[in-house]
């Protein structure tokens, strides 16, 4: 438990306040003044706060100094997925949920569970698959 729970979590909780505070203003302000729709307004949040958590969490969260470009693919592949699956499941959801609710409110509500599940298989996936600490004596991908 202790390897879950500890001053990485910490950090990683920092970072995604940060995240959570640009992604979710630009996912809003895209699906509410903008209209853009449910799908681009949640990818936009995920491709703004990406950025900056991939180098928040990799200098600061897991202070990794690895130069790889395997890490990047491993980033994008994580996030990719974490996103896919955590809207994926948090639409039918929040429409099941909701069902006798505006569309508006079913998919501001399911971009808010999309958020919670998105954060929890983000963390773990950025944890133990894209930066997680080298074994002593196993070299590093360039």
């Amino acid at each position: 438990m202790r390897k879950i729970f500890d001053i990485m979590t910490l950090k990683f909780i920092l970072v995604g306040i940060v995240n959570t505070l640009v992604g979710t203003g630009v996912m809003f302000l895209l699906y509410n003044v903008f209209h853009t729709g449910y799908w681009i307004a949640s990818a936009s949040n995920y491709i703004v706060g990406s950025v900056v958590s991939y180098f928040l969490n990799k200098y600061f969260t897991f202070q990794n100094k690895e130069k790889s470009v395997r890490m990047v693919i491993l980033f994008i592949l994580n996030i990719s997925i974490c996103y896919l699956l955590a809207y994926g499941l948090a639409k039918p959801c929040a429409m099941a949920l909701l069902s006798g609710v505006s569309q508006g409110i079913q998919e501001n509500v399911a971009m808010l569970i999309g958020m919670g599940l998105f954060i929890i298989l983000n963390y773990f996936g950025q944890r133990f698959l894209v930066f997680k600490k080298k074994e002593a004596g196993s070299s590093a991908d360039k």
